[in-house]
């Protein structure tokens, strides 16, 4: 039987002051698009350094709306990667284009410029790349093997704060989409965030999350029920200015982890992305290497209080709803391994170096 845990997955950094923001908030009377929402789509889009963020309710909602911006349809192509939460993919399906998948690099679960440029069509119309883990794509390279009309959706969903060359996540695509669910680098509860620099692409996406008011019962589209509420903005304004510090301890635990698994017969570990990285997951490879699978790992880890997780025990094109559009198994095959070998571990920022040596102690004694 498993213990009672004793370090988990990841767990969300709350203080003092973000339960003030919130009760503060609650108390002011103001409690949905006032003035909490336009101050943290402010700073947002400051720390990103972009001209506008769009504050909406999951990280969902800001891939939708980044679609509907694009002016993405029936007729369209989207390239994605199997190897990613659904969102990145129903985003597109929910406007009615069609998702091309594009197989990932073995060394970081990555789309490839590579694997891209075998996807293109006439369809094509954008690529919504996922920066995975916490680490950027290389958005140079995928931007050179693209057509000057083919679009670019950053799904930084799981990398806020993480930069490349200087750069900031969010800032690469035509637009840029973030996830602030609880268990994020910064979290709201339940939240999301677009970026662009583009002006009339904010506006839509405004009217899009707003069931497509401009004004009160103004309504000049068909739109959706995408708002931030301002409790949960008042929380994302005190969780930004964390942000760094949440990130940089990450990253030092991510050390940590890399210092006490190093040598490991049958495992592979992340590697070192400096800024690149925020390790919102510290995920490793359980190779056939390995003297346990995957799956005894995980029970062995969890049985001794340690929780663990597998992000994602299966890609996407191997869901029925895929597999309906003629896509099977054999597709995308270093996707498809990857999903039998990955774990990820504990890296979140309340770990102590305690935790950070159990963790490390554990594995190795299983497997060393």
């Amino acid at each position: 039987m498993d213990k009672p845990l004793k370090i988990r997955l990841s767990m969300p950094a709350v203080d003092k002051e973000d339960i003030t923001a919130v009760t503060d908030t609650l108390q002011s009377g103001m409690l949905v698009q006032g003035p909490r929402a336009v101050e943290f789509e402010q700073k947002f889009a400051s720390s990103v350094g972009v001209s506008y963020a769009v504050a909406v309710s999951s990280g969902t909602a800001a891939l939708h709306c980044a679609v509907h911006a694009l002016g993405i349809g029936p007729g369209d192509e989207v390239i994605t990667t199997p190897f990613t939460f659904i969102a990145s993919a129903t985003a597109a399906l929910y406007e009615g284009a069609t998702i091309v998948f594009a197989d990932i690099s073995q060394d970081d679960f990555l789309m490839t410029p590579q694997t891209i440029a075998k996807k293109l069509t006439k369809k094509t119309k954008a690529v919504i790349t996922v920066d995975l883990f916490g680490k950027l794509c290389d958005y140079a390279g995928v931007r050179a093997v693209l057509p000057k009309n083919v679009l670019v959706i950053e799904d930084a969903c799981q990398a806020v704060g993480a930069e490349r060359s200087g750069k900031k996540s969010g800032a690469w695509g035509d637009v840029g989409t973030f996830s602030l669910y609880a268990t994020k680098n910064i979290m709201v509860g339940e939240g999301g965030m677009m970026t662009t620099n583009s002006e009339a692409y904010a506006r839509s996406s405004r009217l899009f999350r707003n069931v497509g008011q401009s004004d009160r019962y103004v309504y000049e589209c068909l739109g959706y029920h995408y708002r931030m509420p301002e409790m949960s903005a008042a929380l994302g304004i005190s969780q930004l200015s964390k942000l760094d510090g949440f990130n940089t301890t990450r990253r030092n635990n991510a050390q940590k982890l890399m210092q006490g698994l190093t040598g490991i017969k049958g495992i592979i570990l992340p590697g070192d992305s400096g800024p690149d990285h925020v390790y919102h997951q510290f995920t490793v490879r359980v190779t056939a290497e390995c003297k346990h699978t995957r799956d005894e790992v995980v029970h062995f880890m969890q049985s001794k209080g340690i929780q663990v997780g597998i992000y994602y025990p299966k890609p996407l094109h191997l869901y029925p709803m895929f597999m309906e559009m003629g896509y099977k198994k054999g597709d995308f095959p270093v996707a498809e391994q990857a999903s039998q070998e990955v774990l990820s571990l504990p890296v979140h920022p309340l770990l102590t170096s305690c935790d950070i040596e159990l963790i490390s102690n554990t594995l190795r004694s299983y497997i060393g």
